[in-house]
């Protein structure tokens, strides 16, 4: 993976699912003093709330050197970070902010403003607790002669905490391994039956987007859009796997950027607070050299140009984006492989599954047949079609989930494992319906958990949508 200018966001405090690698820039600095006590999570927030009063009681007393030096206490404690200390507290230090910014003379927010950028809060915090847009925010900044560039001191940190435990042994390898326990599944059971987890990695050769693989993602989870002189290459999810699939792929490409966005998901009513990430690269416009739209006409005659290699790689960045590896019992309790191929309705990706269905049939003379539900086209392949595709394109799939089911269906099937053991370990794979599934959602603490891996370039961007 490149290593990016900046870096991901360390959080203060470890995930929910255990300690990452690294849980506070601090630990870098040599020192023998002792180690100062840290507050528990409840003692941070009452210290919070404790200055959030404080500071409500200077604005009511129209004391704004009092309230700006409570400003920077709630600041320094990351009192106004919600990934720390939840969206309600973080909310009313805005409160604060915004109130003090509205009473403030032209001396004055230039003051707030400069402290601000002293203590690293980001653009992106200063002009949506403001409630202004970004040209009027530069306006101000102009104005007070400040130049605010966010978190680039941290990002440097953090890209130090990236070298040097890299120096110390990290990798890939350590990163996948982590995703993988993050979400419950225990790469060395899989090992001992000689079943690589961590088969997935190896995506240089993506590197080159003219590979079939990215024609295949395209039509599926790949977002593309074209600017006058740029392509913008963009990858979203809430998923926990996704999360570190997509930012390892994209990664490989070009030193990518990352946005953080609260979304409402009222499907999942046990998600608290969803997050999407949305992972991204700009290319010249010449970089990409695929078509951004492609009639089933001009995708049937491209796939005809591909060899047989080319196709199965088309594939299999199709499986990727939106295909589904899975094992059923049919009526007599025998296990049947499944891989399935999902498309809207009434979208262009419908017809697309039309051409894919025969190319698939004339070229290998694997058997798939079209199905719909309320919502969705599938393009399905049972039984022995499902396992002769995937000996065809096992090599190119790359999403790490369905990698490690395609190489625990096929263990089964050729007779490397029994029944027994592929039952244990497919269970470790599957997803929990309507429920709290760790691999549902989560996102953002999987690839917190997998640091330091995560790189991007040019900080984060994070977008509450209310």
């Amino acid at each position: 993976m490149h290593l990016a200018e900046g870096g991901f966001k360390i959080i203060n405090g470890p995930p929910k699912m255990g300690k990452g690698p690294v849980s506070n820039e601090k630990e870098l600095e040599s020192s023998n003093e002792a180690s100062q006590p840290q507050p528990t999570q409840a003692g941070r927030i009452e210290l919070c709330q404790e200055a959030i009063k404080e500071a409500m009681r200077c604005l009511e007393n129209n004391d704004k050197e009092c309230t700006m030096r409570k400003i920077e206490e709630l600041v320094k404690a990351d009192c106004h970070d919600g990934y720390v200390v939840g969206k309600e507290i973080a909310d009313k230090v805005r409160d604060v902010v915004h109130e003090l910014w509205l009473v403030s003379n032209h001396e004055e927010e230039c003051r707030l403003l400069r402290i601000l950028r002293d203590l690293g809060v980001s653009r992106n915090w200063v002009k949506d607790t403001l409630g202004v847009d970004t040209k009027r925010l530069n306006n101000w900044l102009i104005r007070c002669g400040i130049d605010l560039k966010g978190r680039a001191k941290r990002s440097e940190v953090v890209k130090r905490i990236e070298d040097l435990l890299r120096r110390l042994g990290w990798s890939e390898v350590k990163m996948c391994e982590e995703m993988f326990r993050f979400i419950n599944i225990n790469v060395d059971e899989f090992r001992k039956r000689g079943i690589e987890p961590c088969s997935w990695l190896g995506l240089e050769s993506l590197r080159d987007l003219r590979r079939p693989y990215w024609l295949g993602l395209k039509d599926s989870d790949l977002v593309i859009g074209k600017y006058e002189m740029k392509v913008k290459l963009t990858l979203n999810t809430t998923n926990a796997i996704d999360a570190i699939f997509f930012l390892t792929l994209l990664n490989a490409v070009k030193a990518l950027s990352l946005e953080i966005v609260w979304i409402k998901m009222p499907v999942a009513k046990y998600v608290y607070m969803p997050i999407a990430l949305s992972y991204y690269v700009y290319l010249d416009i010449d970089e990409w050299p695929w078509p951004i739209e492609l009639s089933a006409y001009e995708l049937e005659k491209t796939l005809n140009g591909f060899s047989d290699e080319g196709l199965a790689e088309y594939i299999a960045g199709k499986i990727d984006g939106d295909g589904s590896i899975l094992v059923s019992k049919d009526k007599e309790g025998c296990l049947r492989a499944i891989v399935r191929i999902t498309a809207c309705k009434g979208c262009p990706k419908r017809t697309n599954l039309d051409v894919l269905k025969e190319m698939i049939a004339k070229r290998f003379g694997i058997i798939g047949h079209i199905n719909s539900t309320a919502e969705k086209i599938n393009l399905v392949f049972n039984g022995e079609s499902a396992i002769r595709l995937l000996r065809r394109i096992m090599k190119y799939i790359h999403h790490p989930l369905r990698r490690l089911r395609a190489e625990l269906i096929l263990a089964y099937y050729e007779g490397r494992i029994d029944r027994g053991t592929f039952e244990k370990l497919y269970k470790m794979t599957e997803y929990e319906y309507g429920g709290p599934d760790v691999k549902r959602n989560n996102a953002l603490e999987a690839t917190i958990q997998a640091a330091p891996q995560t790189h991007t370039h040019g900080g984060i961007k994070h977008k509450p949508k209310n």
